[in-house]
């Protein structure tokens, strides 16, 4: 096992130009609107849709704008529940408008959240790591892994954002393939959460789709699962193999 090296990287300078923008953007929009973020707060922790989408409603036009906002201000938070908003997005907008919308904000808030996180914990992360062998093991694992890994784990609904995040800062899988994994994997947790939360609240109108949404879910992600561990247990067992893991 090499040692693991501690230098300035381009990926270091990418995530302190991502932080400094994240900071301006929270500035202007406060600027602006001096009432945005007190709202946003108590909209994410409220817990009532139909709040939610009145508040979305109430902007006309610019309704999908701020629904955007909103969601990707959740995600970028990384500890508020998105599940809400979302339900909320189909309730307002239609079904596949809403999911679209749910989908894009949400990959654009994780990602946000991720060059966050990673800009403060991963080289406290680092330094942890390379105190331990099987730490270090798990750690490369991760790097060589984790597109795979985090495409399962963001196709996961109602699964907490801010714990996959916050994993994925702190593991060696590269900024790419932790976007593409997010942009991928999202689509289906987001759509199904959107699907479920809107039959939900007009259950009596969509009971019966409901019933079939969840079914078919359940047998495709039971697949997806024996998938994913078939493929962890293959890699694992190459690891264990190499002689120079």
């Amino acid at each position: 096992m090499k040692e693991r090296k501690f230098s300035p990287s381009g990926e270091g300078l990418v995530q302190v130009i991502a932080g400094i923008l994240f900071v301006v953007l929270l500035i202007i929009i406060n600027i602006v609107d001096p009432t945005f973020y007190p709202t946003m707060w108590h909209l994410a922790t409220s817990g009532s849709m139909e709040e939610i989408a009145e508040y979305i409603q109430g902007y006309g036009p610019m309704a999908m704008v701020v629904s955007m906002l909103l969601d990707i201000f959740v995600n970028a938070v990384g500890f508020l529940p998105s599940i809400f908003i979302s339900t909320a997005n189909g309730l307002v907008f239609g079904m596949w408008p809403g999911i679209i919308i749910s989908w894009l904000a949400e990959t654009i808030g994780v990602v946000i959240s991720f060059y966050i996180m990673r800009y403060f914990l991963r080289d406290a992360a680092d330094k942890l790591i390379s105190k331990s062998t099987t730490l270090m093991k798990v750690d490369d694992f991760s790097g060589n892994n984790g597109f795979v890994v985090m495409l399962f784990a963001r196709s996961l609904p109602y699964f907490p954002s801010g714990v996959i995040t916050a994993l994925g800062a702190i593991s060696k899988i590269k900024p790419r393939d932790y976007i593409l994994a997010n942009l991928i994997g999202k689509f289906p947790s987001t759509a199904l959460e959107v699907a479920i939360g809107t039959d939900i609240v007009n259950f009596q109108e969509n009971m019966g789709r409901l019933g079939i949404i969840v079914v078919v879910a359940a047998i495709v992600y039971f697949i997806l699962w024996k998938v994913y561990k078939r493929y962890i247990n293959k890699r694992n067992a190459e690891r264990d193999h190499d002689p120079n893991a």
